[in-house]
């Protein structure tokens, strides 16, 4: 199935190179095209340093080089590695964009995520107005249908590629926004433990990847604790308290538990369980449990020590 899924991706690349070569040919100055342009240099340091610190040296030097360095960066022992990788070389990425092919020269039009010179949006006009404009173009390249003025207008086509560069942004916002919202509703009336990695260290928190839910949160590095004190190594990307030091990739075990003491702005808090730190790590939820129902056994015992107690002195006040 993985084949036949990859061979109808390949397919599907080809038509869109295709096509975009035949519109840009026809119509040099009104092809909507999409490029996705290179990254700087700097932008790749965190996913070179991370990598080099697990054993792998990542080419970077064009799109086609770094997937082909990623798919070798496999580590049996940890199944989610090569996907914390991928989910890290994503954000070192700049944003790709529709334009105009009239708006820029030829050696701007590169997709480095593809590693190719030209490219477009052909295939899925079902739910992509980008695609629809690129099948007017094509069939008015093949003499299927005729064009209209803002088709071939340079200043409309412009206008248009920003909107859907917006609009696409936008979507993504809001894709990310019912992520959270149902993430919420699920941990509203839980407090659990789950097994992560660290997929960032900051200078004051470490991003964690909760590959069960395949969600991130933020372990922020506070504490009121005079005893805890924790120290940021910028060049080695770590985090550290005491003997435990963090890096990218590490295992960790965190409390997920919903913060809703502002009802607009309830937000997924985490707190770490394991490595065990003095003074900063949380008991299990488990752990936690069984307090409570040790409390409430507790509460019992004493409620109910004291009710024959107060039925002695009603029976004096009474006598009285």
């Amino acid at each position: 199935m993985r084949d036949t899924n990859s061979m109808v991706e390949e397919f599907m690349l080809l038509a869109n190179i295709s096509v975009a070569e035949k519109i840009f040919h026809e119509f040099p100055d009104n092809a909507m095209l999409r490029r996705h342009p290179v990254p700087p240099p700097a932008n790749f340091e965190p996913l070179l340093h991370a990598a080099r610190r697990q054993g792998f040296e990542l080419s970077v030097g064009t799109g086609k080089e770094l997937a082909t360095s990623l798919d070798a960066a496999v580590k049996p022992e940890n199944p989610y590695f090569n996907t914390m990788l991928r989910i890290i070389a994503t954000r070192c990425m700049l944003q790709a964009v529709y334009f105009s092919s009239g708006m820029l020269q030829q050696s701007d039009f590169h997709h480095y995520g593809l590693a190719t010179p030209i490219y477009t949006h052909f295939t899925s006009p079902i739910r992509r107005y980008a695609d629809i404009i690129v099948h007017r173009l094509l069939a008015a390249c093949i003499g299927a249908d005729a064009t209209y003025p803002s088709l071939l207008d340079k200043k409309a086509s412009t206008a248009l590629c920003y909107n859907l560069n917006y609009r696409n942004r936008q979507a993504q916002y809001a894709g990310r926004a019912s992520v959270a919202l149902h993430t919420h509703l699920f941990f509203r009336s839980r407090v659990q433990d789950e097994d992560g990695y660290v997929l960032y260290v900051r200078k004051n928190a470490l991003q964690i990847l909760i590959p069960k839910y395949g969600l991130e949160g933020t372990l922020f590095l506070r504490c009121d604790s005079p005893s805890v004190s924790w120290t940021y190594n910028e060049k080695e990307q770590s985090q550290s308290c005491g003997s435990v030091v963090f890096h990218s990739f590490d295992p960790v075990t965190v409390q997920l538990s919903l913060d809703r003491s502002n009802v607009q702005h309830e937000k997924l808090v985490l707190r770490l369980v394991r490595p065990v730190i003095e003074g900063f790590s949380v008991s299990s939820a488990g752990e936690q449990g069984e307090e409570k129902m040790e409390e409430g056994e507790k509460e019992e015992e004493r409620k109910g020590s004291e009710e024959p107690e107060t039925k002695k002195r009603k029976k004096k006040s009474k006598k009285k």
